[in-house]
């Protein structure tokens, strides 16, 4: 069904909650915890097994804006698209529309109270699914299911995401990401092939959530031996929290929206920090989201998150079992990485992903300079229809070089409007 352009605005202008600038996936963290004492009487060993033992199965990926996207059927239902999350410690099922899809029978309710800015809300927690990945299998594994679409996943995805997956895949199993070919390669720990001269590094698995020690160098030279989450699902690069002198270790730093947590809008900044040493592995000039102090309460303490925008730079491989990280340098190893240099955050409409909608404009951005407005529609870039365009390649496009332009067409207010986008690299 087509949506006239006056009803897109109407239905924009309720979607205030949206804000996924979502360089990290932040609010369902909190949601976790209030619902693995549920999951838990359900579940006895959560995980995931190879159909086939001592086999080896590759897995195909899509990379969609900093998420890792995998398809998997429920219930011999699907495939279902994924993000790939270890941030997430219980599988989240947050497209609603799945509890009819897979044909669920027995399911009861919970409420899950201070979530975000939207109050309480419901979700279904469901007995153990069948659930099947390329030769993977579900063994045990329960999902919560949202009621509502609380997240907002598709819209800045830019394609239906039906949910998240997490600690359950990785728990027995080791997993290797080639990001240069979008694969994981999964087998059992003893027969994966490690890397001969890449970094083994120990991790940690706390509230089944992987955590290493490493050192952080800021830009003013001070060092800091961090403890971070290693977080696939956060698309930024580090996250350095609870620091009180943040603002004497950093030389230049842009004000930002960083996500959406349990008391509201994440505030901070965007900075770079010196260095980042991943065992024998030293990584300059890396692009850092500082956020305000966050009184949020947490399981285990920590310095901050790792996320995948560093992780991308290497073939990686996670060894849950023996708790152990293997690092390789990727084909994006000695890339200098660049911020967002638009100062704007956009979205698509979720009910058609052809409208590319913008979310927010930074104040004295590019974006801001050009003279763009939130709920306008970007219609065209250089001539080539938006609607044709993913999401990523937009981002990469306003992430290219500073100083480039681009002819922008915009539709607002039941007009088109030619406008011109300079590039500004802020950080």
């Amino acid at each position: 069904m087509l949506i006239s352009r006056n009803n897109l605005l109407i239905l924009v202008s309720n979607y205030k909650n949206l804000l996924l600038q979502l360089n990290y996936i932040r609010r369902f963290r909190t949601f976790l915890t209030g619902i693995s004492c549920f999951i838990c009487l359900t579940a006895t060993a959560q995980s995931f097994s190879l159909k086939n033992s001592g086999s080896t199965e590759t897995i195909p990926f899509e990379l969609v804006r900093n998420l890792i996207v995998i398809k998997l059927k429920i219930n011999n239902q699907g495939p279902y698209n994924f993000v790939l999350d270890t941030g997430v410690g219980y599988m989240l099922i947050t497209e609603p529309s799945l509890v009819d899809s897979i044909k669920i029978e027995s399911k009861h309710t919970v409420t899950i109270h201070g979530f975000g800015e939207g109050g309480d809300f419901e979700a279904y927690i469901t007995n153990p699914l069948k659930i099947d990945i390329n030769g993977v299998t579900g063994n045990n594994v329960s999902a919560a299911i949202f009621k509502k679409d609380n997240l907002g996943l598709s819209a800045y995805a830019g394609k239906t995401i039906h949910g998240l997956i997490g600690y359950e895949f990785f728990s027995r199993l080791a997993v290797k990401i080639n990001f240069s070919d979008s694969t994981l390669t999964v087998s059992d720990p003893l027969d994966m092939r490690y890397y001969k001269r890449g970094a083994k590094i120990p991790i940690t698995i706390e509230d089944r959530k992987p955590y290493l020690n490493t050192k952080v160098t800021f830009a003013n030279g001070t060092e800091k031996q961090s403890k971070l989450i290693i977080d696939l699902g956060a698309g930024h690069f580090i996250s350095i929290e609870n620091l009180e002198n943040k603002n004497t270790l950093q030389k230049k730093a842009i004000s930002a929206n960083l996500g959406v947590g349990i008391n509201g809008l994440i505030s901070g900044t965007l900075s770079r920090i010196k260095q980042v040493e991943l065992g024998k592995y030293k990584v300059n000039d890396v692009i850092a989201a500082f956020p305000d102090n966050d009184k949020n309460p947490k399981a285990i303490a920590r310095d901050g998150n790792l996320g995948i925008g560093l992780l991308r730079k290497f073939d990686v491989i996670f060894d849950y079992p023996d708790n152990l990280l293997y690092l390789k340098p990727g084909a994006e190893y000695k890339k200098h990485d660049e911020h967002d240099m638009s100062g704007l955050t956009y979205y698509v409409f979720r009910d058609d992903f052809v409208h590319v909608i913008v979310d927010k404009i930074e104040p004295g951005s590019a974006g801001s300079e050009a003279g763009l407005q939130k709920n306008d529609e970007i219609v065209m870039i250089n001539l080539n229809p938006a609607a044709e365009m993913s999401l990523q390649q937009i981002d990469d496009l306003f992430k290219s070089r500073n100083g480039r332009s681009f002819f922008l067409l915009i539709y607002r207010d039941k007009k088109y409007l030619p406008m011109h986008l300079t590039l500004k690299r802020r950080i």
